[in-house]
Formats: structure tokens, sequence, C-alpha cells
């Protein structure tokens, strides 16, 4: 139960993280994403586009603000879930752009909070929060995609080192990222979900290699990653030997939300019904012109408000210790059908202009790209017939499911 006094501490604490962001957040970054450049990924090998977006990462990590949930000495800013509410309205607010999208922070690092031992909490998780290191995800393989559990790829203790063979594939830029953490077999003979083990290794290690997947899009985020005798620390196994089954699990619920929240409601001008208005055009009243489209676009928005305020009562229950489980399924299976929408929308937007392929002045056909990308958000992370099975047993506890 809030109290007034929280109350007061709360307001206290948006008037003051309100007078921060307008001190320190650069006019640029409050701009809307143009292209993929304006998404800073951070890591090694990234370049940023402008000193701006250089220095909204630098102030914002200072601040702990980048995961701004993590507890202070792993680099978080050490916010309630409370406060952390308000300092994502507040960016909405002057429409501040993300200071950095990791796998590291929506997927590692809740992940090594939960399984991981001190030292390797202290060795990686302030490089995520500060952006200097950047990670992808060995997950699948060919012949073990939605029975992941089949995976195939070996971890042989050898002495002090495990040795690594095998593939991965569908690893999203793998040829970007810095460091891997990658599901490895380390007990061939047990029973398959018992066999499996979390390691942590670096990309630039020998034996490793990377080669993009083209897709329809003509886009290429995923590629396929092999692992030729690569050799790796047995300190970067994190949790128990063949009980990466568990980690596994715990980390495909925040991939899932992650996919899952990829449609959540934003304004400004990426908002659908100010992009169809700078399109089509409004009326006398200043609605869009478009009837039946404006429809569409209100019917959408106020379910992706919905699905918007569901997520905030999960991550809520999951504060308070009630755990996500498998009510994650149920936001990665809403909120991709919801992304592939919108997307579709945009689409019916901007009419025969949406399906141009190439042309600097239509960013290389970025609109149906786009489009066309959004098709894999219900195959990634988990098929929307696994979310669905998963959501009858587990949710719904249906007979017979």
């Amino acid at each position: 139960m809030m109290t007034m006094e929280d109350n007061a501490a709360l307001e206290a604490f948006r008037a003051e993280t309100r007078a921060w962001l307008e001190a320190n957040c650069p006019p640029e970054m409050r701009q809307p994403v143009d292209d993929d450049g304006d998404v800073c990924w951070g890591g090694r090998k990234w370049v940023f586009k402008s000193d701006a977006q250089r220095q909204w990462l630098e102030r914002m990590a200072a601040k702990g603000w980048t995961v701004p949930e993590w507890p202070t000495e792993y680099g978080g800013g050490g916010l309630s879930r409370e406060q952390a509410k308000i300092l994502q309205q507040e960016m909405r607010r002057i429409n501040a752009r993300s200071p950095l999208n990791s796998f590291g922070i929506w997927m590692l690092g809740p992940a090594l909070l939960k399984y991981g031992n001190e030292e390797q909490k202290k060795e990686h998780l302030p490089k995520i929060a500060r952006g200097e290191i950047r990670w992808c995800q060995g997950y699948s393989e060919p012949g073990a995609g939605s029975d992941l559990a089949s995976l195939r790829t070996s971890a042989v203790l050898e002495g002090d080192e495990y040795v690594v063979n095998g593939q991965k594939i569908w690893t999203s830029y793998a040829d970007k990222a810095d460091w891997i953490f990658c599901l490895v077999r380390t007990d061939p003979d047990a029973p398959k979900h018992l066999g499996i083990s979390f390691l942590l290794f670096d990309m630039e290690s020998p034996g490793v290699s990377t080669s993009p997947i083209q897709l329809i899009s003509g886009y290429s985020p995923f590629c396929q990653t092999f692992f030729d005798n690569v050799r790796v620390p047995a300190r970067n196994l994190v949790g128990q030997r063949g009980k990466g089954w568990d980690i596994a699990k715990y980390l495909l619920t925040h991939e899932r939300e992650m996919i899952g929240g990829m449609d959540l409601p934003s304004g400004g001008a990426n908002a659908l019904h100010q992009m169809a208005v700078r399109a089509i055009g409004a009326n006398a009243e200043g609605a869009l012109s478009d009837n039946l489209l404006r429809a569409e676009i209100a019917r959408h928005e106020i379910d992706a408000m919905a699905f918007g305020l569901t997520m905030e009562r999960v991550k809520d229950e999951a504060k308070a210790g009630q755990g996500v489980g498998a009510l994650s399924s149920m936001l990665k299976y809403y909120g991709t059908e919801l992304n592939k929408e919108r997307q579709q929308i945009v689409m019916s937007i901007h009419g025969s202009e949406s399906l141009v392929w190439e042309g600097e002045d239509k960013h290389d056909g970025d609109m149906a790209r786009t489009w066309l990308r959004s098709r894999a958000n219900s195959i990634e992370g988990g098929t929307s017939e696994v979310q669905l099975n998963i959501i009858a047993k587990r949710v719904l506890q249906l007979p017979g499911a």
C-alpha cells in the first residue's frame, strides 16, 4: 500500500528525473529513429553515428539508467520498479531514444543476476550496463529449433578448459557481437534436458566463425555460427554443469517478453495516427481523412495500450516474487501478432509507396523490408504454435493439452 510519503517521494523523483533528462538528453536523441545507425547497440565494434549518440549513452550509463533496476554494484541505477516506470514515462514524454539496445540487458543480464557467481557478475554486468560489450545468443541449431533440448554442440572438459565443437543457427548479429552465451552439451549420456550447460565465451576465440544468412527482406541480422575446437575457460560455466536447461528456460522468458514488447504504445512522430495524418491528410476537424483506416488504427492502438498495461502488471507480479513463467508465452504470442499487424497498417498507410524496394529517398525500401522482417516474429524465440501449446497447457490448464 502506497502512503502519502511514498507518493511525495515519487513525485520528487519525477521532478528530479525530468530536470536531469531535459539537461542531459541531446536534442538529436529526441528525434525519431531514421535508420539502423540511430539504434545504439554498443560493444567493441560499435561506431557511434554522432557525438550526441555517444554522449547520451555515456550520461545514462554514468547514472546507471541503461539498466535502472539493476543493483548499483553491477552498474545499475538501483531504482525501484515505481521509479523505473517514472524514468520510462519521462523519457517517453520528451521522445528520448533508448540509449542502448542490448541482448546483454534483455536476456543475459537477468540470467547472470539469478544464476551467475559473484566473479561472473562483476566481470560482465558493468560492461553490459556501460555498452562496452555486445552479446549474441547461441541457442538454436540445425535440427534443434523448437525442440531446443536436442542440441548437439558439445563441450568436453580438458583440464581447466572446455573444448567446444558444433554449430548454431539464426544467431542474431553474431558477426557484430563480442561474446556469446551458448548452450552446449557437456553430458552426452544424460537425458537430453539434463546434459546441457550454459557457457560464456569471446567471439574472437580461435575456432569461432560466422556466416550471415540472407533473409527475404534483404537484410542479414541472422548468422550461422561455427565452433571448431574452441577452448573456453571452465570458469565461464554459469551455474552447475548439466543444469543449463534451467538457465535456458529462465532466459527464454525474458527473450519472449522482449520480442513481445516490440509494439508497446509509443507517441510522437512514430505513432501510427501521426504517420497516417502526414501521409494521407486530415479533415476539417483534424482527424485522419480516411475513416476506415482511422478505425483500424484506433483499434490497434487500443489493443497495444491494453497489452502494455498487461506487460506492466506481469512485471509488477514478477517484482513481487510471483514469477512470470509460462505467461511469457502469452506476452510473446500476442506481442508478435500486434507487431505484425502494425507493420501491415504501415503498408496500408503508404499505399504503393510502401512497396518501393530501393532508392535513397525511400531509405532503400525500409517499409517493405520491415514488413517482411516482421513475419519472422512468430518464429523466433519459439514459434507461435509452440507458445499456444504452452498457454493451453500451463496457463489455461486445458484438459488433454
